[in-house]
């Protein structure tokens, strides 16, 4: 039987204490990890990125000569493909939103736990974005509206979705995976893959991060 791919990671902090202590920490989580790059700044990853492509990124937001928001910014530009989870001290409703703006796939604080670390790697990996009860939270305060019938939204909304677009996407936003989705609307995963390929067409997002993101924004959930 053949041997599953190790998932390879790349870790970006300028802090050294902590990125090695990360380092250390994934290689030694589980045989499924494999830190390929190790960085300082986002410059020095986004130079070594051709030779050694991730599968994911943990990138810090404050760093030298290239910050984690204008790093995360080109390397979804240019390899969209990669995941890029920001663990960051910040918490502010600013640095979370514009990170899932711009495609980051998952958020997480500085003083998370390991588990989580490990959860939101798996998370990413396999179904494209990871959110937690804090980023939740977080995109509710910035944008916090009150509630509406979901008549009221769609007449609201700056697109065009039709009942089953507008009820995926609730869900979505409720934390379902696709199978879940599927599941609970009696049709298929693909169905429902299709269904968020074109919400996140028709909203202009990048992934499902940025869709949810648009939702809160626009008050679906």
């Amino acid at each position: 039987m053949s041997q599953q791919p190790k998932i390879s990671i790349a870790v970006a902090d300028d802090h050294a204490l902590f990125r090695r202590g990360m380092v250390s920490l994934l290689n030694n989580m589980n045989d499924d990890f494999a830190v390929v790059i190790e960085a300082p700044n986002g410059q020095e990853l986004i130079d070594a990125l051709p030779a050694k492509m991730p599968d994911v990124i943990l990138m810090d937001l404050q760093m030298p000569v290239l910050d984690g928001i204008r790093a995360t910014e080109q390397i979804k530009k240019t390899y969209p493909h990669v995941k890029v989870i920001v663990i960051s001290m910040h918490d502010e409703d600013q640095f979370v939103t514009r990170l899932m703006e711009l495609g980051a796939n998952g958020y997480l604080l500085k003083d998370a736990d390991p588990d989580e670390v490990e959860k939101a790697i798996y998370t990413v990996v396999k179904e494209d974005y990871y959110y937690g009860a804090f980023l939740i939270k977080v995109m509710h305060n910035r944008f916090t509206q009150k509630p509406l019938r979901r008549e009221q939204t769609k007449l609201l909304l700056p697109v065009d979705l039709s009942d089953r677009e507008l009820e995926i996407l609730t869900l979505i936003c409720e934390g379902y995976t696709t199978p879940q989705i599927a599941d609970k609307l009696f049709i298929s995963t693909r169905t429902v893959e299709g269904h968020r390929n074109r919400l996140m067409e028709k909203t202009g997002t990048k992934n499902v991060a940025g869709l949810v993101a648009w939702a809160v924004r626009n008050g679906v959930c």
